[in-house]
């Protein structure tokens, strides 16, 4: 895909791949004999998919990055270098019938589920037709599929392990799946949601997305021992996949989906990967200080777009057809950024501002006229 000097992280500006880590990939992906097969079964309809997803996810965070650069919102926070564990996790889902709880690191899961990708930018801007009604950035659509993130880290964990069990109670074989960081896991809301999900066999799928960092604290000063044991205090069996292979971590959820659908759930799956920028844009060069320049220079050449499209490549797939789907995607964004930043001459009604029932002192009342 095409590099973008102002908005990029500088290991990708001139990414060209790695022989020798290509190869590497190659075999840990014929290494596990039940995700090759998976992977086998994908024709090239499936991959051109989610490489389409993969640009949305990355064009959408340099959308927003723009929008800091040029004023239009103070800060952004983005999954750089990370557009993999989302992606790859979505896509294995059946998103007609399953539900995720994204962080705000995992947006692209917001549009793969069905979400206007005008209403993501919406979100930023906070427009009364914003999915939240211009109440919060962090934004979902139950219709979607799409439970609302939480800012408090490790809190989707007890949310997620409470869809599950609805899911379980009525029957239905659906899944419900969240993100959690490598910081979060030390948070009492991930352990009792994990705990609970594993006591009574639910069908949920918690992704440790192992970026490496806790907001600016790297993850030797947080936690001790290795995260990849760390699900089986559980007694869940962890599953470790490359983050930044999106075909790899694909495989991995799709197995986990399938056998909590066959009532032997949970399942827990350790995504290691790195975290590009800052926590926001407003902290990028802090972030750049806290670990040596020969991480970020390593996880450069590990970049998931340039990782898959040199896979497809290497599978027959021509780079006019992945040139053709960039076009196509930069349009879309540029479309749904012109109609989020027209939607900022909308006014909200004042009456409109509370949710119904709160004015008069109850707080339970109306909740569920909630846009969300």
């Amino acid at each position: 895909m095409k590099r973008y000097k102002a908005f990029d992280p500088p290991e990708y500006l001139n990414w060209t791949p790695d022989p020798d880590l290509i190869q590497s990939i190659k075999r840990s992906l014929s290494e596990h004999p039940d995700r090759r097969e998976i992977i086998k079964d994908l024709g090239e309809d499936d991959l051109l998919l989610i490489y389409r997803d993969l640009l949305r996810t990355r064009l959408h965070d340099i959308g927003l990055k723009r929008w800091v650069r040029t004023g239009v919102i103070s800060k952004a926070w983005l999954g750089t270098g990370e557009e993999a564990v989302t992606v790859g996790a979505v896509r294995a889902l059946d998103t007609s019938i399953d539900v995720v709880s994204p962080m705000i690191r995992n947006a692209g899961a917001l549009h793969m589920m069905g979400m206007p990708l005008a209403d993501m930018f919406r979100g930023y801007v906070a427009t009364p037709d914003s999915p939240s009604g211009g109440r919060d950035l962090h934004i979902g659509n139950l219709g979607n599929g799409i439970i609302q993130p939480i800012s408090h880290m490790g809190t989707s964990v007890t949310i997620v392990t409470g869809a599950a069990l609805a899911f379980r109670n009525r029957g239905e074989a659906r899944v419900a799946l969240t993100w959690i960081g490598d910081g979060a896991t030390k948070t009492a809301a991930c352990h009792e949601g994990m705990n609970l999900a594993a006591v009574q066999n639910l069908p949920a799928i918690f992704i440790i997305q192992n970026n490496q960092i806790a907001l600016g604290t790297r993850s030797d000063q947080h936690g001790a021992g290795r995260l990849h044991d760390w699900p089986a205090i559980y007694g869940i069996d962890a599953q470790i996949c490359d983050g930044n292979n999106v075909l790899d971590v694909f495989s991995a959820v799709r197995i986990a989906a399938n056998k909590c659908r066959a009532g032997k759930g949970p399942a827990a799956i350790v995504a290691d990967t790195f975290r590009m920028g800052g926590h926001a844009t407003h902290d990028e060069q802090e972030a750049r200080e806290t670990f040596p320049a020969e991480l970020f220079e390593e996880w450069g050449r590990r970049d998931p777009i340039g990782l898959f499209e040199t896979y497809m490549t290497s599978e027959g797939i021509s780079v006019r057809k992945l040139e053709a789907i960039e076009v196509e995607v930069i349009k879309e964004i540029d479309r749904a950024i012109e109609h989020a930043l027209k939607s900022r001459d909308l006014l909200l009604d004042p009456e409109q501002a509370l949710y119904d029932g709160f004015s008069e002192g109850g707080v339970l009342i109306g909740l569920e006229k909630r846009p969300i």
